[in-house]
């Protein structure tokens, strides 16, 4: 199927701002800093947690710029940061202050899950293809 141009720059714009925001997150979780340490250590899930999600988020950035898996890297990111969002929310509060983190990863969050629900409705006629 031949897409617009709009259609494309604008997929291409969301895919890469959730592949750069999940890969820069990586070096955090891969290198136990502080911030994933806390987090990952409050959830009762460190570092097995930390480790996992960040391969896990590594295979939905990379799914998200090969073509043909888009959808389901999208589907891959929302449900990672989806499950950030709602730890956030139940048990680590949206600012993570005795890290220095003032929010900032929870809007990261909100933002990856905006631009991946994006990238899924662009790409909704692939999705449901495959099904």
């Amino acid at each position: 199927m031949q897409h617009t141009r709009a259609f494309v720059l604008t997929s291409w714009a969301l895919r890469l701002i959730v592949a750069v925001i999940l890969v820069q997150t990586l070096f955090f979780k891969f290198t136990a800093a502080k911030e994933s340490v806390y987090i990952f250590s409050t959830l009762g899930m460190e570092p097995w947690g930390r480790i996992g999600s960040g391969i896990f988020e590594l295979i939905a950035s990379f799914l998200l710029l090969v073509p043909a898996t888009v959808p389901l890297g999208a589907l891959m990111a929302l449900a990672a940061t989806g499950s950030a969002i709602l730890f956030h929310l139940t048990r680590l509060g949206v600012a993570l202050t005795p890290v220095g983190d003032h929010g900032e990863l929870f809007a990261l969050a909100i933002v990856v899950v905006l631009c991946s629900s994006g990238v899924l409705l662009l790409h909704r006629r692939e999705l449901l293809r495959r099904h």
